[in-house]
Order: C-alpha cells, then structure tokens, then sequence
C-alpha cells in the first residue's frame, strides 16, 4: 500500500511512519517544519522514524531539510517539505504519486496558542484540511484517517466522553477547528463516498512527546531544578494516552478501512484511566527521582477541567485495547528523556 502521511515528522506522526515502513509499505510524509517548535526536533524525529542515525549537523532551517531529504528519500520513502495550505504545491504531490490511503496528522496544535493566533489555527487547520478533501475527490482517493482531538468535548459534564455527546460547545478556537474539520470530513464522505475514521485523541505523550506539552515540559524544568507552572488547584485531570497505544487505535483504523465501504466514524483513542495534575507531577517525581518545584498559578482560558474517554465503540470496532497504564508509561517516557537530554 502508499500511504501519504503529513505531519509525518511530529510526534505522532514518526511513530506512526516507522511503523508502516516496518511493515514493509511505502510512506510519502508531508510536513512543513513549522516554527511552532524548534524544527531540529523534527529532523530528529524524521531520521529515527526512517531508522537513520540521529547524528545531523544544523546549520540552517532550508539547507538543513534538503540534506535531510537526501539522507532519507529512498525507493520507500519519500520526504515533502511542504504546506497543507499551499494547494498547489499538495497537488504536485499527488499527481506524481500513487496514493492508496491519506493519514492527516498535520494540524496546529495547543489550546492556548490558538486564542492568541485563531486566524491562523483557522488557515492550517480547516482550509489545510479541506484542500486534502478536495484533491482525494480529485484524484480519486477514498481512504482517510483523519486525526480529531478531545478537546471538541469543552468542559463535557458528562464522563466519561462519548461519541455520541453533544459538541457544539467548544471553549478554544483549537477545539473548534477540531470539530469543524470533523464536519467538513462528513461532508466530503456524503457527497464522493470517501471512507473516513475521524481519530479523537486523548493527551498523547510518550517519547519524542513534543516539548511544550505539560510532561515533557515539567519534566525539563523538574531536571533543570526549575519551577513547575501550576494552574488551578491540581484537581484538572487528563486521560493520558501513552503513544503505542494511539499508534495502535491508527493502523488499526487504517485495517478497518481497508476492509469496509461505505464508513464514516468518530472514534475516541484513549486510556480509560484519569490522572489528575497533582497525581501526574507526583508520577513524574518519582520516575525522576526529584521534588518538583511548584509555582501556583490560576487556571488558563480554554483549558477544559477534565477529559475522559469512553473506549467502548474503539474496542468494538477496531479491537483497540490500550495496555500501558500512565505510571509504566512515564516511566518509558524519562528514560528516553534522560537518554536524550541536550
């Protein structure tokens, strides 16, 4: 099978490439190397997801990409430094490409960052999105996994979150783009019968987590004996999801699809488990070995209070069955952070 991935060199995005190039297919991976974090992380990401030495040396962000796609395009792989916002330049990918199944993880991502820059949380996620719809009905592409978040959900009163909850509520202009993307999918399904799963992800983490995403930022200032931000008064909670298991609720969507006609689904990938703030720097000290430092702080706009997955339809339709519970997980998650510390 071809499969088009972009996002490919995020977090979610590498793991899920190595997995689809072990299973001996062919992955083109679209990713812009957008500033939002230190492009260098993704170059790191793209070359371990390859199974290439992590040793590069920078020097700047454009020549540093063209020697990264010489390093690892290959009769298996090939790597696009492109935009999902430049229709133009996605379509030349598609024309010069046999593309059997599109994986969209590109997004911008953060709650907080999107009420300080919503216009362009718009661009990138809905019009980015649609230009994807458009050119699989163009080139007739029927095959999409699309990645959701659970922030659709907003402070849900209702736990656990269920598909079939209402989400007209959404109190972050990153949830929703979420959602509106959700909706445009359905759209682009009804009207060119394009199979769709659309993936709502619960607070992925696990080695090469990305950076500003609470555990691995705490996790830094915890090892640098820095303070920890502290919102609210600890009792916000998340259902944290190690990543093997979001990379197996993915290819086991891309199974399902592979298999049916005539789909489309919102399906929750989380752990079932809910960890609050205080539980979770607790983990943290303890995997570490350190007392974090803790800077008290009010709650954030657009932060929900909690988030909780009913993994009820994953089991049923995809046979999804998460097996790493949070304290296992971070502790694989500081061992690689310990491994990779700069």
């Amino acid at each position: 099978m071809n499969y088009l991935v972009t996002g490919g060199s995020g977090f979610i995005g590498s793991h899920l490439i190595e997995n689809l190039l072990k299973k001996g297919h062919y992955v083109i991976n679209i990713d812009n190397f957008d500033d939002f974090y230190n492009y260098q992380i993704k170059v790191k990401n793209t070359l371990e997801s390859v199974g290439k030495s992590v040793d590069f040396d920078f020097s700047d962000k454009l020549s540093d990409i063209q020697k990264l796609q010489s390093e690892v395009n290959s009769d298996k792989y090939q790597l696009h430094f492109q935009d999902i916002r430049d229709y133009e330049g996605l379509e030349k990918i598609f024309k010069s490409n046999k593309i059997d199944f599109i994986i969209h993880l590109a997004a911008l991502a953060g709650v907080r960052p999107s009420i300080e820059k919503p216009l362009e949380y718009q661009e990138v996620n809905i019009k980015g999105t649609q230009n994807l719809f458009e050119l699989c009905n163009k080139y007739n592409i029927k095959k999409f996994v699309c990645a959701s978040s659970s922030s659709v959900y907003g402070n849900n009163k209702k736990i656990p979150f269920s598909e079939t909850d209402n989400v007209d509520n959404p109190i972050s202009p990153y949830a929703a783009t979420k959602k509106c993307g959700e909706i445009i999918g359905h759209a682009y399904h009804s009207l060119y019968n394009i199979d769709m799963i659309q993936l709502r992800f619960f607070t992925v983490y696990g080695p090469r987590q990305r950076p500003d995403l609470a555990i691995h930022k705490f996790c830094k200032l915890m090892a640098n004996n820095e303070e920890i931000p502290f919102f609210g008064d600890g009792s916000t909670a998340r259902d944290y999801t190690f990543i093997d298991d979001i990379i197996d609720g993915v290819l086991k969507s891309i199974q399902y699809l592979e298999v049916n006609e005539n789909v489309y689904e919102i399906i929750n990938l989380g752990e079932s488990e809910v960890i609050t703030l205080e539980e979770m720097i607790a983990t943290l000290e303890n995997a570490l070995n350190l007392k974090a430092k803790i800077n008290k702080l009010p709650m954030q706009q657009g932060d929900v209070q909690r988030t909780n997955a009913d993994i009820a339809k994953a089991r049923k339709l995809l046979g999804y069955e998460p097996q790493t519970n949070f304290q296992n997980g971070i502790k694989i998650f500081v061992e690689w952070f310990l491994r990779n510390r700069s």
